[in-house]
């Protein structure tokens, strides 16, 4: 995925912050550029080889990127209002000050406002740009990716995890709020790739909708094993910081044995329905699930 990065990092570089004021492009570009695991937009583009190895559209590639971008700027503005005082009060981000301890709230505020406006304006962007993707894929892009960070994706599963605090919840609960807070939007991503080449078999979309979400939820259960298991200079972010803040967890619910137990059994169900979409090319997304559950940060 090494040549697929560099076009992902390269884009981004293009697009974020240009046309900006110089102190909101700043912001913006700090928030994005130079690090992360660039995961989602990498689900993109991955789901999209796969799907498109069932018969390329001539507008893939392009489709693609932008969609790929498109996910990984929500993902950045979600980091950058959740780091901020009224939410989880967050001083590190990818190693670095995070972007209300660099720009102040104000600044924050209006950089995520911004990538989260920048993200719809790539994947279905006005008439004055060139692009070769066809409406209704531009607009099945940001339906897909609207779900996935609004009020039945990621903002609802935020929402739940802030009024949770000090509270146990069942296995049930937990899940439904780790599948919306982080899965949906990784389930988006794989939905995503696969919207870029137009029509699919219903096997084959079924299929990665529930690869995407089986690889959503073990993210966030690695998520949960790495906060108490590795330390903020390997995580770039505050270790420990869910149990300090009384957060519900898969290891404060299951222990660390069986919260490395749920990784291993999502990572099997993603795998299983990865193999029932029945597509030829699936070797990348193979690999990125197995570095969601084998990640140390």
């Amino acid at each position: 995925m090494r040549p697929e990065l560099a076009r992902i990092e390269a884009a981004l570089a293009r697009w974020v912050g240009a046309g900006a004021p110089d102190g909101l492009a700043e912001a913006m570009r700090y928030a994005v550029l130079d690090g992360g695991k660039r995961l989602r937009p990498l689900l993109v583009l991955a789901a999209a080889r796969a799907a498109g190895s069932a018969g390329d559209a001539p507008w893939l590639a392009e489709a693609a990127l932008r969609a790929a971008c498109g996910v990984e700027l929500i993902h950045a503005y979600s980091l950058v209002h959740d780091d901020m005082p009224c939410m989880d009060n967050d001083v590190l981000r990818r190693g670095k000050p995070t972007v209300h301890v660099r720009f102040g709230e104000a600044g924050a505020l209006l950089a995520g406002d911004a990538l989260q406006a920048l993200a719809f304006e790539l994947i279905a962007p006005l008439d004055d740009e060139p692009c070769d993707v066809p409406a209704p894929v531009q607009a099945r892009l940001t339906a897909l990716l609207a779900r996935g960070a609004g009020a039945r994706g990621m903002a609802g599963g935020q929402a739940i995890d802030l009024a949770s605090v000090g509270q146990r919840l069942d296995e049930a609960r937990l899940r439904e709020m780790h599948r919306l807070k982080t899965g949906a939007l990784l389930q988006a991503s794989v939905e995503m790739g696969a919207a870029c080449a137009g029509a699919l078999p219903e096997a084959a979309r079924d299929g990665l909708r529930r690869f995407g979400a089986a690889v959503g939820l073990a993210f966030q259960v690695v998520d949960d094993i790495l906060d108490v298991t590795a330390d903020s200079a390997t995580l770039g972010k505050t270790a420990g910081k869910d149990a300090a803040a009384d957060k519900p967890t898969y290891v404060a619910l299951l222990g660390l044995d069986g919260a490395r137990a749920e990784a291993d059994r999502l990572f099997g169900a993603a795998l299983s329905a990865l193999a029932a979409a029945g597509l030829p090319d699936t070797a990348a997304l193979e690999a990125l699930a197995r570095m969601v559950v084998a990640r140390d940060r």
